[in-house]
């Protein structure tokens, strides 16, 4: 059994639990010892229960908190060669480095990571696997390309980025530059974006869909779900959202 939850998502910092048997993982960690302490208690863990962090990629709100919360709670690092080498902090851990390409384990969990477009060195997300049902997580992701649509159409689960409405954003005081960037094909995924990909992958296997990493400036819970609602057909109570300040809590996939 799988089971994940958010200690928070969005520019504010980031951290993903997936747990399967005895082995815990955090996917980034973007807040420092004491906050991601408290974010953990409201799970039922401490901090030193996680075995490691993998880490998506060198920006601060996914990978602020690593150092400082692995040298604290003993935690190994896990990242591609392109994000220790773009991360100082990463390579004076002695961070361990995966191929973006090829799956690996840790201990209960098999992890696929695969590379997504976003500007940053060697980005990658991940597809967790127990070896029976799929978590498919993918944030910061400027276009959906075809593998990625190929690496998630098994999943049983989704957390997926619905970082801004495209309305919002155009419409919105960010200066243009910023907006440039964010709706780019390097940047963000959008609500219609992320809507599109479940489209491609179609619902039929999913069991939970939470949408992650909304901006607060230029988004709503309500209008990412709609858009991902309306994707699969369901109800928007069907789609769950991980906020900036209390995540989500846990889900299973049993």
């Amino acid at each position: 059994m799988i089971r994940f939850a958010s200690l928070g998502s969005g520019s504010k910092g980031n951290a993903l639990l997936v747990e399967c048997g005895g082995t815990r993982v955090l996917v980034d960690c973007g807040f420092g010892p004491r906050e991601l302490a408290t974010r953990l208690a409201r799970l039922g863990l401490e901090a030193e229960q996680v075995d490691a962090v993998l880490v998506t990629h060198e920006h601060a709100d996914h990978v602020g908190g690593v150092a400082r919360c692995a040298a604290r709670f003993g935690w190994t690092v896990y990242a591609s060669h392109g994000t220790v080498a773009a991360s100082g902090q990463l390579a004076g851990l002695g961070a361990r480095r995966f191929d973006s390409h090829a799956p690996f384990a840790l201990e209960d969990l098999e992890i696929h990571p695969f590379p997504v477009p976003h500007d940053a060195r060697e980005p990658t997300q991940f597809v967790f696997s127990d070896g029976a049902r799929r978590l498919g997580v993918l944030t910061d992701a400027g276009t959906v390309t075809p593998h990625i649509v190929a690496t998630l159409a098994e999943c049983a689960a989704l957390v997926l980025e619905c970082n801004h409405d495209a309305e919002m954003l155009r419409n919105g005081r960010y200066p243009p530059p910023l907006k440039r960037r964010i709706a780019g094909g390097f940047g963000h995924l959008d609500n219609t974006q992320a809507a599109g990909l479940l489209r491609s992958i179609g619902g039929g296997r999913l069991r939970h869909v939470i949408a992650a990493h909304l901006s607060e400036e230029n988004n709503t819970p309500e209008l990412a779900r709609a858009a991902l609602a309306e994707a699969l057909g369901c109800g928007t109570d069907w789609i769950g959202v991980a906020s900036q300040t209390d995540g989500f809590g846990w889900r299973e996939l049993g």
